[in-house]
């Protein structure tokens, strides 16, 4: 049996919601949808190329409290408020995952939980057995 760990970000919604910002079981990490929020602040304003930067180093560090790495994304999922922006959110992810490429999806939302949110991100990571 598989022992599952949740990893928390100390987020007060994640008790309110009921979610994890990562849940581990086995070798396979599943990161929450993330947004380029930091407490109360939103990071990166207006420009969807930064809130994007940001919410990758979110979801790094889940990664290393689960104890994965970048290198283990298998899948990503944007979701983005603005598709003709497309391309701000696609160059940050690349900057990432240029030699990685995981599988992935880029889609176009009508909203966020919050209008000055850009962008979404979740991750699926796979840790080798060894």
């Amino acid at each position: 049996m598989n022992n599952r760990i949740n990893i928390s970000s100390g987020s007060p919604w994640e008790d309110i919601v009921g979610y994890s910002r990562a849940v581990r079981i086995g070798n396979i990490i599943e990161v929450a949808g993330t947004t380029a929020v930091d407490g109360d602040q939103l990071v990166g304003g207006d420009s969807m190329y930064e809130q994007t930067k940001y919410i990758l180093q979110k979801i790094e560090k889940a990664l290393v409290a689960a104890g994965a790495s970048m290198e283990d994304v298998v899948r990503t999922r944007v979701y983005v408020t603005d598709i003709s922006q497309w391309e701000e959110a696609g160059r940050a992810h690349g900057e990432v995952f240029k030699t990685i490429k995981p599988a992935s999806a880029l889609v176009q939302v009508s909203a966020l939980i919050n209008q000055q949110m850009l962008v979404e991100i979740e991750a699926t990571a796979i840790v080798s057995e060894k």
